[in-house]
């Protein structure tokens, strides 16, 4: 592969500032990587449109991302993943497309016979993609779901330890306190609130997210298609938002440096 190729940056996006998140871990793994993150505020959240809105915006970034020359694009968002990653991929075998799925295996292979407790958008607990998911581990363990929409406008505003956040989480959680081993954070966006879930579950409970994994596979596809730099220097991160203001951008820049 040429170097000019080689050297052309990432494309990571979310339907908003969460897939930040996955954008720090694929930094942490890269670091020699350029990275264009694009969030699209505007439209957020993503998880309770409909299957083909969802692919339709997530095709409008994609072509984006290529003609801004992106060597590969990280889905940085479940309810994307599971409404567009496909088609995506169908659409654009020249690029390396990389998506999110809950981390629903490496906590229910954690313990035997555990209660998993998985938290998303009401879009990806509803899709056939997390259906299929369950049933290969619903023998396994207990699999309780517990769609949040609420919590993504909270990150959306910058909000990750308010009171009002605090309240919203004790609301919707305390059916299960006491009744879960783990939790998994099926969106992007819920890594930021991890504090203050962990704070009203208890220490007893783990917490799982996929961005760490979504980080793997972009690494390992970058080398499975000779994409990946070599040099080595630090690489630079570039923030674009569909809200273009000053604010939402310091906003992504602060969830970043978290």
């Amino acid at each position: 592969m040429d170097l000019q190729t080689v050297k052309r940056p990432i494309g990571v996006f979310d339907s908003g500032v969460g897939g930040i998140s996955v954008l720090k871990e694929a930094v942490k793994l890269l670091p020699n990587e350029d990275f264009i993150f694009f969030g699209d505020s505007k439209n957020a959240p993503y998880g309770v449109k409909s299957f083909e809105q969802v692919y339709q915006l997530s095709k409008k970034i994609v072509t984006d991302f290529i003609a801004q020359d992106a060597k590969a694009i990280v889905i940085a968002c479940n309810t994307a993943t599971s409404a567009a990653a496909k088609r995506l991929r169908s659409e654009h075998p020249e690029v390396p497309i990389i998506g999110l799925e809950p981390a629903l295996k490496p906590a229910v292979l954690a313990k035997e016979n555990s209660h998993v407790l998985v938290m998303a958008t009401p879009l990806t607990l509803k899709e056939q993609k997390f259906a299929d998911l369950m049933k290969r581990f619903e023998s396994q363990a207990k699999i309780s779901k517990l769609p949040a929409p609420d919590l993504v406008e909270y990150v959306e505003k910058g909000e990750v330890a308010s009171p009002e956040l605090k309240k919203y989480l004790r609301s919707i959680l305390a059916p299960y306190i006491g009744q879960i081993d783990s939790l998994v954070l099926g969106c992007t966006h819920f890594p930021f609130a991890a504090p203050a879930i962990a704070e009203i579950v208890g220490p007893e409970v783990t917490l799982y997210d996929g961005g760490e994994g979504a980080a793997r596979e972009l690494r390992h596809l970058l080398v499975k298609n000779q994409l990946r730099r070599t040099d080595k220097r630090q690489g630079k991160v570039t923030f674009k938002n569909s809200i273009n203001t000053e604010a939402e951008l310091n906003l992504c820049r602060t969830l970043f440096s978290l």
